[in-house]
C-alpha cells in the first residue's frame, strides 16, 4: 500500500511537502506527542514505507502542537502494568523495550537523512528520537530532558548513552543523564547537541532549507554518507574506516551522477 494511504491520519503522519522532502509529524498534541503502542506501530509502518521509497530523499521529523515528543505515555504504562508485558523481564524486553528502542535504530537504518525539527519539549523517548536523527534544529522555546532517571529507570535508553557522549563529550553527557535536568535550546546549541536554534515560526522553513541543500546532492551520495558516518563512528581502526570510505567512493566514482557533475565542473 502506498505510504500516503498508510500514514495519512493517526498518531504519525507523512506528507511530501516538497518534491523529495517528507514531513513526518508525531500527531498526539494533547499528550505532547507521547509515545504509546499506536505510535510505535505507526513508526514501524513508516520505516517499511520509506525503506525502498526513492521519491522521498530527505525526512523532517517534528511534533504537532507545543511539543516535539514528551517520551513514553505514562498513563498507558500505568494502565498496562498488570498485563503480560510487565509480568516478567523477558516479556517486557521482547514486547515493549525492544520495540521502543527499535524506533531509534529504525531512524538510523532509514536510507533518508532525518532532520529533527524540535518545536518544544523533547523528553525521554522524544529526546532519544532527536539524538537518533542526523541533524537537529531547535526552536528557541525547545528544551531537552533525559527523563529516564527521573522515573526510576537507568539514564541510558533508546541509544541515549551511545549518541549523547559522541555529541557533547562524556563529561557533559554524564551530568545530563545522571541528573535528568532540563537542557534549554541555546545551551543545547552551545554544547553541540543541536546544530542551530531559530525562532519557532522559522523552524520548518529552516529545516526545509537544510533539506534542499541535501537534495542538491546525489541520492547515492546521501545514502552512503549516512551509512559511513554510522559505521565509522565505531570503526576499530583508521584503516578500517578508510576501507569503507574507499569502497563507497569506488561505488560512486562510476555512477552517472559523478561523471555528470565532474563534466559540469570541467567545462
Amino acid at each position: 500500500m502506498p505510504y500516503t494511504e498508510v500514514l495519512k491520519h493517526g498518531p504519525l503522519t507523512l506528507e511530501e511537502i516538497e518534491a523529495g522532502v517528507g514531513l513526518v509529524t508525531m500527531n498526539r498534541p494533547e499528550t505532547l506527542n507521547a509515545i504509546n503502542f499506536a505510535v510505535v506501530e505507526a513508526f514501524e509502518s513508516l520505516f517499511r514505507a520509506l525503506e525502498d521509497n526513492e521519491s522521498i530523499r530527505v525526512v523532517i521529523l517534528t511534533g504537532a502542537g507545543r511539543g516535539f515528543c514528551a517520551g513514553a505515555d505514562l498513563i498507558q504504562v500505568a494502565e498496562n502494568s498488570n498485563n503480560d508485558s510487565f509480568r516478567s523481564s523477558e516479556n517486557h524486553l521482547r514486547l515493549v523495550q525492544k520495540r521502543h528502542s527499535n524506533l531509534c535504530s529504525g531512524l538510523r537504518r532509514m536510507p533518508q537523512p532525518v532532520i529533527a525539527a524540535v518545536n518544544g519539549v523533547a523528553a525521554g523517548g522524544g529526546f532519544a528520537l532527536a539524538l537518533a536523527s542526523d541533524v537537529r534544529i531547535a526552536a528557541s522555546e525547545a528544551f531537552f530532558v533525559a527523563s529516564f532517571i527521573n522515573i526510576g529507570l537507568s539514564g541510558g535508553e533508546m541509544g541515549s548513552s551511545y549518541f549523547l557522549p559522541r555529541m557533547v563529550g562524556m563529561t557533559r553527557a554524564s551530568e545530563i543523564l545522571l541528573t535528568g535536568r532540563r537542557v534549554p535550546a541555546h545551551e543545547a546549541e552551545r554544547i553541540g547537541l543541536v546544530n542551530r536554534v531559530v525562532p519557532q515560526e522559522e523552524l520548518i522553513s529552516e529545516a526545509l532549507s537544510t533539506a534542499r541543500a541535501m537534495l542538491e546532492k546525489s541520492p547515492g551520495g546521501l545514502r552512503l554518507t549516512k551509512r559511513v558516518l554510522d559505521y565509522n563512528a565505531t570503526a576499530v581502526s583508521f584503516e578500517a574506516a578508510l576501507e569503507l570510505e574507499d569502497r563507497n567512493q569506488t561505488i560512486m566514482v562510476t555512477s552517472h551522477d559523478f561523471l555528470k557533475r565532474v563534466s559540469e565542473f570541467t567545462t
